[in-house]
């Protein structure tokens, strides 16, 4: 039997408003931690809104109240795992923060928990539904996270002023991507370092290599 779904409220940009309150709050809390657990055993494939609602003990129909698809719920949850598992470098130098940075991501892809990233993005081209949350929750904190390295590097005087982040954060981690749905070349620790600094010569200031000018 099919649960039927309630009328959705939305805040915007795709995502559900989900109901307010204590109650509410513990019951999203119970969900996504549901959810991350399923995913860490069986990746999207074992998160279910059934599994969910039999190991978070919530019901379906509340669930369809919080979020449209299990999808949007995979990628909330697992944007809060990836901000829990790849956390802010600080080693004092822009290019040191960068090249960890980029080493931790594509450790993280490399780990069971990268497979459970390519198919939260294959599950987002079938589900409209859950694209937006992939990149509210996953995307967004990627990008918040980056921005506050990049931040550093310009007080620091490291960088042109004038990159754009969301430049900054294809060239440096797009690769990563590239290479964890393609298997096109390993995403080991010594390929992460030499991918950053192929990007950084390009990226960061030096006496002898001035930014190019823009028109």
């Amino acid at each position: 039997m099919t649960t039927p779904r309630p009328a959705a409220a939305w805040v915007g940009e795709g995502i559900l408003a989900h109901p307010g309150g204590a109650r509410s709050a513990r019951v999203h809390e119970q969900v996504l931690t549901a959810t991350a657990s399923l995913l860490d055993e069986g990746g999207c494939a074992a998160a279910t809104v059934d599994a969910i609602s039999g190991r978070s003990g919530v019901s379906k129909a509340t669930i369809y109240k919080h979020w449209p698809s299990r999808t949007a719920i995979a990628a909330k949850a697992f944007g809060r795992m990836m901000a829990s598992d790849a956390p802010l470098p600080d080693t004092g130098t822009t290019a040191g923060d960068l090249t960890e940075m980029v080493r931790r991501v594509s450790a993280f892809y490399a780990s069971p928990r990268g497979r459970i990233f390519a198919q939260l993005v294959a599950a987002c081209v079938g589900d409209p539904a859950g694209a937006p949350y992939f990149r509210a929750y996953f995307l967004a904190g990627q990008r918040a996270a980056i921005t506050e390295l990049w931040d550093r590097a310009r007080e620091r005087g490291d960088v042109d002023q004038d990159i754009s982040i969301d430049d900054v954060i294809d060239i440096l981690f797009g690769p990563l991507i590239f290479r964890l749905l393609t298997d096109h070349l390993g995403l080991t620790e010594e390929n992460a370092t030499r991918l950053a600094e192929t990007a950084l010569s390009g990226l960061l200031r030096s006496e002898s290599n001035e930014p190019t000018s823009r028109s």
